[in-house]
């Protein structure tokens, strides 16, 4: 009998999985402080809340903004396309980052949280595991 082998915490050795984790990230115009602020970016439908994501400093303050902004229209049929460029932004192959999300070998990858964010993690044994699933199609062509 097979068990798989978990990561459910982007914590300690495995902050780096996590969106807030700090790295730059350069777009076709803008540079990013972490997945998350380049995330955050890509809801705005205009220049007032672009410019307020551009000036966060973090992915925490990004994140917030990014929760009063005015959305794209289409924003939640793109997301998980969006988020899947941001993390190929991120795990660009050849760096560093995408060696140590290929050391991640075959573990699966699953953020657990306790903000019942049910869609990008799992909350409570419940969740979609969006970014997980991402990360490790990701690693996978790695």
């Amino acid at each position: 009998m097979s068990t798989r082998r978990e990561l459910m915490h982007f914590r300690n050795n495995f902050y780096f999985l996590s969106n807030m984790y700090p790295c730059t990230l350069k777009g076709n115009l803008h540079t990013y402080n972490c997945a998350e602020h380049a995330f955050a970016y890509a809801k705005c439908v205009n220049d007032k809340d672009r410019a307020t994501i551009l000036a966060c400093k973090d992915g925490y303050s990004a994140k917030k903004a990014g929760r009063i902004v005015v959305l794209r229209p289409d924003w939640h049929s793109i997301k998980l396309r969006v988020m899947d460029q941001v993390l190929r932004m991120k795990f660009h192959p050849g760096t560093e980052l995408s060696q140590k999300l290929i050391d991640t070998g075959d573990l699966y990858l699953q953020e657990d949280n306790t903000w019942n964010d049910t869609f990008w993690g799992v909350c409570n044994g419940v969740g979609q595991n969006n970014l997980g699933k991402i990360l490790m199609k990701i690693r996978s062509q790695l």
